[in-house]
Formats: C-alpha cells, sequence, structure tokens
C-alpha cells in the first residue's frame, strides 16, 4: 500500500498558517485531507478556530477533511489515525501537521525516522515554514525557534510582502538564503496560493538531486568580486575562521573595522549573524565507506542537537551508484540512488544547516575521509 504523504507545517506566529488551514479544512478542494493541530507548548494562540465543544479528538469537516487536535502523544495520534483509516471508519489522502508557532520541528520530523509502524504507514512530504515577511527580521533576531524553522524548512513561503518593500524583502531572502540554501522561497497570499503547490513537494525524502539555489552561490561571488578572495571561502557565503570566533562572516576583518552592516562588502545587506547558518561541502575525490560512516557517527553523536538538517549525494569507493544520505539532529540514513552517468563528473556535495556548527572541524574530518 501507499504511504501516506504528511506535510509538516511550521512557521512564526501571525505568519498565515491559521488562514492557510481554514483553506485546507474549509475549501472544496476535493482532496481528503487529515489536519493534526499539534497543541504542545504553552502557548495555543492559533487554535481558537478548531475548538468544539465536542470530547471526540477527530472531528468530520464539511468539505470531507478531518480535524484531530492532540494534546498528547503525535505518534500516538497518527497511529489512532492509521487504525480507523484501516477500519474504514475515516478517511484520508494525506496528512498536514501543525506545530504551533514556538515549535521546533525537529522532534515531530524524528517521530517519523524512530517509529517502525509509523514509518510503514507515513512519509514525510516536506516541512514548510510560513514567514511573516512584515515581522520576520525581528522574530529572527529574538527568537531562536523562529530561526530553527527557517533552518528545518524544504520550502519556505513569505506572506506579507505587499507590507514591505522591494528592497527589505530581498534583503530577507538573501537572509533566509544563508540560513537555509537547499529550501526554495516563494512569497505568496495564503488566501490564494493553490493548494497543489502546497502537496506533493517531494522535498524532505531521500532523492538523488540535493538542490542548493545557485543564485545563493552566483550571489555571493558577484558580491565578492572585488574583494581578496583569501579571505573568504564564497562557495557558500561564508567566512572560514578559526574555531570560537564568533563573527563568522566578517571575512577576516577584526570585528572592530567596519560600522554595522558593511561587512564582507554587503553595502545593501543588514548583517545579521544569526546562529542557524548553512555551509556547502564538495569533493573531487570519492569517501571511504567506512571512515565516513565513523566520522560522521561521531559528528552526530557530539553535535546532534545542533544538527538541523544535513543531507548529501556522494561518490563512494566501491559503489558505481551515487549514495544518498541525509539526517534530522541525531538520526541519519542513507539509500543507493541511481548510477553515475558515464560522462558525468563524479563530486560529491553536502549541505550542513545547523546552530553555530564547527566549519573547520567538519571540513578537516570530511577531507580526512576521502580516499
Amino acid at each position: 500500500m501507499a504511504l501516506i504523504p504528511v506535510t509538516i507545517l511550521t512557521g512564526f506566529l501571525g505568519s498565515g498558517k491559521t488562514t492557510l488551514l481554514k483553506r485546507v479544512l474549509h475549501e472544496s478542494h476535493g482532496m481528503k485531507i487529515a489536519v493534526i493541530e499539534n497543541e504542545f507548548g504553552e502557548e495555543n494562540i492559533d487554535t481558537d478556530i478548531l475548538k468544539t465543544e465536542s470530547k471526540e479528538q477527530i472531528l468530520q469537516m464539511s468539505n470531507g477533511c478531518i480535524c484531530c487536535t492532540i494534546r498528547e502523544d503525535l505518534r500516538e495520534a497518527l497511529q489512532l489515525l492509521a487504525a480507523k483509516r484501516r477500519k474504514g471508519l475515516v478517511d484520508f489522502d494525506r496528512i498536514v501537521i501543525e506545530t504551533t508557532g514556538l515549535a521546533d520541528p525537529g522532534p515531530v520530523a524524528q517521530t517519523f525516522f524512530m517509529d517502525d509502524e509509523i514509518a510503514e504507514t507515513y512519509l514525510i512530504d516536506s516541512i514548510i515554514t510560513l514567514v511573516d515577511a512584515k515581522h520576520a527580521d525581528q522574530q529572527l533576531d529574538d527568537r531562536q525557534e523562529a530561526r530553527r524553522q527557517v533552518g528545518f524548512a524544504d520550502q519556505m513561503f513569505l506572506s506579507k510582502t505587499d507590507l514591505v518593500t522591494d528592497a527589505d524583502k530581498e534583503a530577507l531572502i538573501h537572509r533566509l538564503k544563508h540560513m537555509n540554501p537547499r529550501a526554495p522561497i516563494r512569497a505568496v497570499h495564503f488566501g490564494d496560493v493553490p493548494l497543489t503547490e502546497v502537496f506533493d513537494l517531494r522535498g524532505f525524502n531521500l532523492n538523488a538531486k540535493l538542490d542548493i539555489d545557485p543564485d545563493f552561490l552566483k550571489e555571493d561571488d558577484h558580491d565578492h568580486d572585488h574583494h581578496d578572495h583569501s579571505a573568504c571561502d564564497h562557495d557558500h557565503g561564508q567566512c572560514e575562521h578559526d574555531h570560537g570566533h564568533q563573527h563568522d562572516e566578517h571575512c577576516g576583518h577584526d570585528h572592530h573595522d567596519h560600522e554595522h552592516g558593511e561587512h564582507c562588502n554587503h553595502p545593501h545587506h543588514h548583517h545579521h549573524d544569526d546562529d542557524v547558518k548553512s555551509f556547502v561541502y564538495r569533493a573531487d575525490r570519492a569517501f571511504d565507506p567506512a571512515k565516513l560512516e565513523d566520522f560522521l557517527g561521531a559528528i552526530v553523536n557530539i553535535y546532534g542537537p545542533k544538527m538541523l538538517r544535513y543531507k548529501g549525494v556522494l561518490d563512494m569507493k566501491g559503489t558505481s551508484r551515487k549514495v544518498i544520505f541525509q539526517g534530522v539532529h541525531q538520526l541519519m540514513g542513507s539509500d543507493l540512488g541511481p548510477e553515475w552517468d558515464a560522462d558525468e563528473k563524479r563530486v560529491s556535495k553536502m549541505v550542513f544547516i545547523g546552530i553555530d556548527l564547527p566549519q573547520d572541524i567538519l571540513r578537516q574530518g570530511l577531507d580526512q575521509c576521502l580516499v
């Protein structure tokens, strides 16, 4: 039986999750969707619209969708829904899980890795993060949960872009791409975004594509084209310094050399040294499988809680097929992908998204795993 696709919807308070969910639950779109309202945490701000007097956890909506409000374990709710579906008591083709505005999507995603019964029934389609363009800078500055939600995203939707200037919108997109270069970013109005653009994005699964925004890489080369290239590693828009320095993106200059906002010759972008950052690793030589497994195991042991998402398409010694791996926090999995084409350059590419990850330790360690 085909696995049931799951969309995890996360995002800042006020970013439009409620508007989007109302549409899912009431619009006549002809899809059979189960919405799980995940009420973990203290602040249940968005859930009033779905409150009813009924004691029953599962409500049937007029358009055929069902809503399940859970206060206990997500795993139990997923098992309950699957059991009711098997018995023909409820009917749905997909699930949307809404996490509260303050939640870290990590544990929600991990549920689908850790539990065999859940993994045999459901498949994460994507983690979608809604970003309120008007308040995003402030929220990203103030709340690590907001930065984590950006780091976890497979797709970001910007709401309220009509309330900000084009320059502010571009600066926000630039900031988000530095935190997460693998999630496409789209400005949308939640009242009218086609639901087909919300579902079946296949952003999460192990697949042979490693989508790193090519404009993100180009933009940084352009930003630095008159700069001393020895000071920065431009490939991923960040600078490499000795582990322990706090001013990652300041391109080899001391902290006091520049006025705020001028680091690295980005005159048009305010400088935000976010703790959630991404970097890309590439290698032209094959990996030694045993060494790589040992190294990644050790890294995940130490830094797992700070590693939000990481993914790679790798050239492994001993196989003619691409090796695809990805992880969330301490959990990682790998799979054999398609064969390398005869004329294809065998290059390993990895992207790491995390909180203050020690880039130099990771790079040196990965270099030492090459054949």
